[in-house]
């Protein structure tokens, strides 16, 4: 490829989990940079875990791609689809380009650092230009410090330091224009990629629920900032109101900023009851200490942050996990959950906690085998919240709920589905039963099963376990470990 003289050399912008142009501070650089941008998204090996996290995010991430290039398109510029080890594909586009200068977002997930690390020292130390920026968090994990200046183990404190620190810096607005470069490399199409699945397609039910894409979360962010903010302290935890807003899937692959989120949260009206504003910012803050968590220490996915947990007498069985995983454990209010996960990838956070508490307290089966299900069918996958909210359950995680408060499944569904509306949409089989049994089938009389059409073990499982005696298998199991917590 000739380069032309009077140009200036490119810029190569790498996109990874920032998929946006509002408040990119990356994309600001290369934008001011007065140099002609070439966006490039790398497909890195699935071993460095540093893509999407499993089938449901590679839909995501098909659809995100798809709506980046239709916007940077706008700025009439392309977005550059390679796969490859990030480093390798780097240097041979900045061969092929001319470039002389990467620039990205940082990471904060141990195999995005260590990649990113070796690819900075390897470009300086050819001489390129490379530079990082923040973006993904509201902080950046080195910077919060304990009196004693280690790091936050539990939460309260930790939401503390952050209100007494400085306030979120205000976003930035996306780039009017791009200057685009005499010749553009070649690159992949997305399609054959081939991250949608087929034979079967089983997220056939996601567009029902999702549009992908920064459009759709900056659109999500105004709808709920007008509407079911207020009122978010009390309506999060009944997952049959639409209470929440949604962004969890477009922060996991940056469609939209923290920065952004939180300051829409700025100078609302009055009539927002502050306990709202604050009860939705503590959520915000808490994917913050998550990564916090994952920072410090990197081997929060595979290991017990809480070693005494090491000993924990797990039980394998594949049966149970399956019917888990299918949403068969004879408990509506889990299978509610379970039955979401699959047909929408995602699942509400109080039914998160509920289906999590089942698994790792009634079955007594390893939250690592929750942790692994989780991060392949759900379109919100994070490396950070998913493993520290799984060990929270398991009471191994920092600040974690103690292992004894076992969530009864039953009374769970009756407190926070009190009509069964959310049971009545996931677990239709159940839908004629009344309020007085949608949550408890096992005790519907025989009378009542069969006049709505239910025979327990046929058309709806019975309970896999029996939830009074799992209680106390778990507590027997929990009192075997060696040390005081």
């Amino acid at each position: 490829m000739t380069i032309s003289k009077e140009e200036p050399n490119p810029i190569l912008l790498w996109f990874r989990k920032d998929l946006r142009l509002d408040d990119n501070h990356a994309l600001q650089a290369a934008a001011t940079s007065g140099r002609p941008v070439i966006p490039v998204y790398i497909r890195e090996p699935d071993a460095r875990e540093c893509g999407p996290l499993g089938g449901a995010q590679e839909w995501w991430l098909h659809h995100s791609l798809a709506a980046l290039q239709k916007a940077l398109g706008a700025l009439d510029s392309q977005l550059i689809l390679r796969p490859g080890d990030a480093l390798t594909v780097l240097e041979e586009l900045l061969a092929e380009t001319g470039a002389e200068a990467v620039v990205w977002n940082r990471r904060y997930d141990p195999a995005g650092i260590a990649v990113d690390t070796e690819v900075k020292k390897a470009l300086r130390d050819s001489g390129i230009e490379a530079n990082s920026f923040a973006g993904q968090l509201l902080h950046e994990p080195t910077r919060l410090r304990t009196g004693a200046g280690g790091h936050y183990k539990t939460y309260t404190p930790f939401w503390r330091a952050f209100e007494q620190s400085s306030e979120p810096p205000f976003p930035i607005e996306a780039p009017e224009k791009l200057l685009a470069p005499s010749h553009w490399p070649k690159s992949d199409t997305l399609t054959s990629w081939s991250l949608l699945p087929t034979k079967p397609n089983w997220a056939t039910g996601f567009p029902d629920m999702w549009t992908p894409g920064e459009a759709a979360a900056l659109e999500k962010l105004q709808d709920f900032i007008d509407g079911a903010l207020d009122g978010y302290a009390d309506g999060r935890d009944f997952p049959n109101r639409p209470a929440t807003s949604l962004l969890s899937p477009h922060l996991a692959l940056g469609e939209i900023s923290p920065s952004r989120i939180w300051h829409a949260t700025r100078g609302l009206p009055d009539n927002i009851a502050t306990d709202n504003v604050v009860r939705f910012r503590k959520e915000i803050v808490w994917r913050e200490f998550c990564y916090h968590q994952l920072f410090h220490f990197p081997k929060l996915r595979t290991a017990n942050w809480n070693d005494r947990y090491d000993d924990f007498p797990w039980r394998s069985d594949a049966k149970l996990l399956k019917s888990w995983q299918r949403g068969q454990t004879g408990y509506p209010i889990v299978d509610a959950g379970m039955r979401q996960l699959w047909r929408h990838g995602w699942m509400h956070n109080r039914v998160r906690m509920i289906t999590a508490s089942f698994l790792i307290k009634d079955l007594l089966i390893d939250w690592r085998e929750g942790e692994a299900w989780f991060r392949d069918t759900l379109v919100d996958a994070d490396p950070a919240a998913n493993t520290a909210n799984w060990q929270w359950v398991a009471g191994s995680g920092a600040d974690a709920s103690p292992f004894f408060r076992i969530f009864n499944p039953v009374l769970q569904g009756e407190k926070f589905d009190p009509d069964g509306g959310y049971i009545r949409t996931f677990v239709p089989e159940l839908a004629d039963l009344d309020c007085k049994y949608i949550h408890r089938p096992f005790e519907a009389p025989d009378d009542v099963l069969k006049r709505v059409g239910i025979e327990l073990g046929k058309h709806y499982p019975s309970p896999i376990v029996d939830h009074a005696i799992a209680r106390q298998r778990a507590l027997a199991a929990h009192a075997s470990l060696k040390h005081e917590e």
